[in-house]
């Protein structure tokens, strides 16, 4: 018994993260992350866009909370080279362009993730992951992009789906 007790303190103690005292993040990144987000997934007249789950903000937490510090580091190096990369190629700030530079800006950026080697960490890939996976689990993705159905909720095996139909969310 007393094991246990003596003992819960030191296992538990492997359970947690040592603190950040280090902000890895601006408000001008979130807001960065924002853009990118929103032109990945742009609000339509069907659904929000990737803006309105706050999407800047869920990638802060995740990559600060959960990635390791090689995941941190190419995120952030990458997060700080979009603005320089839009400059030279596009002649602006990545919020500043257009929707149209904005958009073969991000495929030039998957086209580039795409070739990484296998094993190795794109940034654009670590954020198009975080966007689509952040979206579709909030409340704005989850109850207006997808057909919500709340749990717990009746059982119906068999829905007939029709062209067009968007995929359910529980």
């Amino acid at each position: 018994m007393g094991g246990t007790i003596v003992g819960s303190d030191v296992f538990l103690s492997g359970c947690t993260n040592a603190p950040t005292t280090k902000a890895l993040f601006t408000d001008k990144d979130i807001a960065l992350l924002d853009e990118i987000g929103e032109t990945i997934l742009p609000e339509t007249k069907e659904s929000p866009g990737a803006r309105a789950a706050k999407i800047g903000d869920f990638m802060k937490t995740i990559v600060t909370d959960c990635y390791s510090e090689k995941e941190q580091t190419v995120f952030l190096d990458g997060l700080a080279g979009i603005n320089a990369l839009a400059e030279k190629s596009f002649g602006g700030e990545f919020s500043s362009l257009g929707t149209e530079d904005k958009i073969a800006f991000l495929n030039g950026l998957d086209k580039e993730a795409r070739a990484t080697p296998e094993g190795q960490l794109h940034y654009f890939g670590l954020m198009k992951q975080l966007t689509i996976w952040g979206y579709f689990t909030s409340e704005p993705g989850a109850t207006q992009a997808l057909r919500y159905n709340p749990v717990p909720g009746r059982y119906i095996g068999c829905i007939p789906y029709k062209t067009g139909d968007r995929a359910w969310a529980e």
